[in-house]
């Protein structure tokens, strides 16, 4: 591959692990989390694929529905492996004490680490940063809840 390939397969891979979150579609995390990969952030270490798919289901119970949103990232490329940094917003949708719901929202780095594998860039480690948040009510505009 390329330097400009290696980079959009990285961020395809960033891209997939968010998808995944958001669909609770354990395939996509499958497809670019390595078998021993280890996933940390505030009061958590999970470590191992397996583990880490479990994180899908909490998302399932703990928000009606969330958004992962990819804005960018410093990546270094080094053969088959790979880190850097991944700038993200994570939004959380959660029922509020009134009945009408809430947004939880996060500005999240992800310290990442990759490792080249037969089948693609896989997630080796990711680091959640949460540098803020911050709740607002929701408001329906149409479309789909």
């Amino acid at each position: 591959m390329t330097a400009a390939q290696d980079l959009a397969a990285l961020r395809g891979a960033a891209e997939t692990y968010a998808i995944g979150a958001d669909r609770r579609d354990k395939d996509c995390w499958r497809a670019v989390l390595a078998d021993d990969v280890e996933i940390v952030g505030p009061g958590f270490a999970i470590q191992g694929l397996e583990a880490n798919l479990g994180s899908i289901d909490h998302l399932a119970r703990a928000f009606k529905a969330t958004r992962h949103i990819v804005h960018d990232q410093d990546l270094q490329v080094s053969g088959d492996t790979a880190q850097g940094e991944t700038r993200s917003t994570a939004e959380h949708r959660l029922g509020g004490p009134d009945g009408g719901d809430l947004l939880l929202v996060w500005a999240i780095r992800y310290q990442d680490r990759w490792q080249r594998e037969a089948s693609g860039w896989k997630f080796v480690r990711r680091e959640l940063i949460v540098d803020w948040e911050e709740t607002r009510p929701v408001r329906d505009v149409g479309g789909a809840a």
